[in-house]
């Protein structure tokens, strides 16, 4: 059983009336999707400016976008491949670009041990997805997880609002490498059980071969 701290979607009442106000105004997926970026990009350039504060607000706001690229892609009907491959990499971007925002910011301050966590949680947020695409390549369905996108993101928006900076880099480090491990786990073992061989069941002897002197 998947155990998720946040929904995988939020509620469709919520999104709903939101995505058809893009609609009306015409954008694409794609662009909401870019626009996300742009925005942790941004997010992360306040932060190095000593501005946490802010940039955990503009972070907040534009990885909201990733909630509805999805959802307005399925609305307009445009859906694809090239869609979800996009989204998922500018996701993984979005990522680096504000812990990496971060870790600037750390290392100005003079603090080592919260720029490493920063870059710790960078190779678990990375992990977390690689072992999730990895496995789908190898064509099973992984979604497990209890540390993912939406979590890691209010996560660190929370901790660069609040100003508890080190309390949630050690938080999104070992959950994010965690998370990482546990995909890890589940998506071995149900390789390991898809790839056992089977056990073929030998025929009995017949009298005539037990009697067979052996050559």
């Amino acid at each position: 059983m998947n155990v998720r701290l946040l929904p995988a979607r939020p509620p469709a009442a919520v999104i709903a009336p939101i995505v058809r106000v893009l609609v009306a105004l015409g954008v694409t997926p794609t662009a909401l999707t870019a626009a996300g970026l742009v925005g942790n990009v941004l997010g992360a350039a306040l932060i190095v400016e000593h501005s946490p504060v802010t940039g955990g607000i503009v972070v907040l706001l534009a990885s909201a976008l990733d909630m509805l690229d999805g959802a307005l892609a399925r609305a307009t009907g445009s859906a694809s491949r090239f869609g979800a491959m996009f989204d998922s990499v500018l996701d993984r971007f979005s990522e680096a670009a504000v812990l990496f925002g971060i870790a600037w910011y750390s290392i100005d301050n003079g603090n080592r041990e919260e720029a490493l966590l920063a870059f710790a949680a960078v190779v678990g947020s990375l992990m977390v997805s690689y072992v999730r695409a990895r496995a789908e390549g190898l064509n099973l369905q992984l979604r497990d997880g209890i540390f993912t996108r939406a979590e890691r993101v209010v996560l660190v928006g929370a901790m660069l609002i609040t100003g508890y900076m080190r309390l949630g880099l050690w938080l999104l480090a070992i959950m994010s490498l965690f998370t990482a491990f546990q995909r890890l786990w589940i998506a071995s073992g149900m390789l390991i059980a898809e790839d056992a061989p089977s056990v073929a069941r030998r025929p009995r002897p017949t009298t005539a071969a037990k009697a067979e002197p052996p050559r």
